[in-house]
């Protein structure tokens, strides 16, 4: 089907290579993350810092951790969904990953480990920055399997054609086209990952300071993402959990880039 005539989603939240069946959220998790791993091991190279094996490493402690964060945060701003199914808390292959959570939890476990065996916090963190929306760029296909996350009913070309089941779920009609909300993030945090590379290499910065790029950035587009979406969440003062969360996370980031700026200053001018 032409895109520019929607875009249709999935009959199957599974992929089929071969006799292997694979369940297609987890799949897009999981390639996700190795890109990142990829990416992010090579410039640990380059900077001499560490290795890819080192890198994966990291990993094999922060992905798991992060998952856990994420999974966490989903069931804990949505508890109304598990409190009277409590064997769904272990579902994540129905979707429900909180990125915050993610971000957090798999951040401190990284940080942590990468400590553990001398690797320069700093360093590392810069050289993670572009990785994880790398990542979030792959996995956000995974919500196109699922057929869910989509935004608001629209008739744009590129509108999102979903299953009459998931259309009535929603409290629509059959046949109604949603914004693609999944497809919009994707495409901004593959932007990111491109803009915060050439970043990198266009501005000289002290260690640690592209990843507040990345969050800063990440923020921005995704409190507007975000509010387009007409999946369940909580409201405070007209604005769902996940905008006032993005908008504390991006405040805080700027905050940091212009400290570590006047820091940057402050020490050329000694």
């Amino acid at each position: 089907m032409n895109l520019l005539a929607g875009i249709p989603s999935p009959s199957s939240g599974s992929l089929h290579l071969g006799p292997l069946k694979l369940n297609a959220y987890g799949a897009m998790i999981a390639l996700g993350v190795m890109a990142a791993v990829w990416l992010a091991g090579r410039r640990m190279e380059k900077r001499a810092i560490g290795t890819r094996d080192d890198m994966g490493s990291i990993a094999m402690i922060a992905v798991p951790a992060g998952i856990v964060g994420a999974r966490l945060y989903h069931v804990v701003t949505d508890w109304q969904r598990f409190e009277n199914n409590l064997g769904g808390i272990v579902q994540v292959w129905k979707g429900g990953l909180g990125i915050w959570g993610g971000i957090a939890l798999g951040t401190v476990a990284g940080v942590w480990f990468a400590k553990r065996k001398g690797i320069s916090i700093g360093l590392l963190l810069t050289c993670v920055a572009p990785a994880l929306p790398l990542a979030q760029a792959i996995g956000r296909w995974g919500n196109w399997f699922n057929q869910e996350l989509f935004g608001r009913p629209t008739t744009l070309p590129w509108a999102l054609e979903v299953s009459a089941s998931t259309a009535k779920a929603a409290g629509y009609v059959a046949g109604t086209t949603f914004h693609p909300t999944f497809l919009y993030e994707s495409l901004a945090c593959g932007a990111l990952c491109l803009a915060l590379i050439v970043l990198d290499k266009k501005v000289p910065m002290r260690p640690g300071r592209l990843f507040c790029f990345y969050t800063a950035g990440y923020t921005l587009f995704r409190f507007f993402i975000e509010g387009i979406r007409i999946d369940e969440a909580h409201h405070v003062g007209g604005l769902r959990l996940n905008q006032w969360v993005s908008l504390v996370v991006f405040g805080v980031s700027v905050s940091l880039i212009i400290a570590m700026r006047q820091q940057d200053l402050q020490e050329s001018s000694d």
